[in-house]
């Protein structure tokens, strides 16, 4: 999640926290975000047309159906998959152009305002904690791990560390934050983060199934 912004804080707000003055692009940051969108639609692509195929034929053969433990058909027709009464990955159809669309945005160098900056954290905060919450319910409940599936939970994650980034390096999250925690981020304290979660996730999946 590492940027080249080093431009610093312009004049402060209301809040206390600084206005990013013009220029500051977060441009790592935004291509980040905009890369771990299109994988994320790849995924949910793919994942909504397997979840077509089950709702036709439940015994389907899917791709990504490995063994009994790693399998995209297994975990799609668990009522996990479907909580809203829908296919998930039919969320992402719509929530992951967002994602692109923001990173776009972003890397054409467009500020827009903090309201609409804080609705996007909450959306990706939400956004994290559903795939957390599925991840947790495929590993712990259902017994099978879905390929498509985490590839999706790692770019959610991606999503949500690049804008929370942003969001704490132009003090939209408050002046205490920005203070804080500007520092550890230039130093690349969220990446290391991010990597570490990573690898947990990835010793727990290699552990139970493989």
């Amino acid at each position: 999640m590492v940027d080249a912004s080093t431009t610093p804080p312009g004049p402060a707000t209301r809040d206390g926290s600084s206005e990013p003055r013009a220029g500051r692009l977060h441009t790592g940051a935004y291509a980040l975000m905009a890369l771990s969108g299109v994988i994320g639609l790849i995924a949910s692509l793919i994942l909504s047309i397997d979840a077509v195929k089950l709702a036709e034929d439940p015994l389907a053969d899917l791709g990504c159906n490995v063994s009994s433990t790693i399998s995209c058909g297994t975990v799609g027709l668990s009522w996990q998959a479907s909580l809203l009464g829908f296919p998930n990955a039919f969320l992402g159809l719509i929530a992951q152009p967002i994602v692109i669309m923001l990173g776009v945005i972003g890397l054409a160098g467009v500020r827009l305002p903090r309201w609409f900056m804080l609705a996007a954290q909450a959306g990706y905060t939400i956004g994290l904690g559903f795939a957390i919450w599925l991840f947790a319910q495929s590993y712990f409940v259902i017994g099978a791990i879905c390929p498509w599936c985490t590839v999706l939970y790692v770019s959610t994650l991606v999503a949500f560390a690049t804008i929370t980034r942003i969001n704490i390096l132009d003090g939209h999250l408050g002046a205490w934050a920005q203070r804080t925690l500007r520092r550890p981020l230039q130093l690349g304290a969220d990446t290391a983060l991010v990597v570490i979660i990573l690898a947990i996730v990835a010793a727990m999946v290699l552990y139970k199934y493989v």
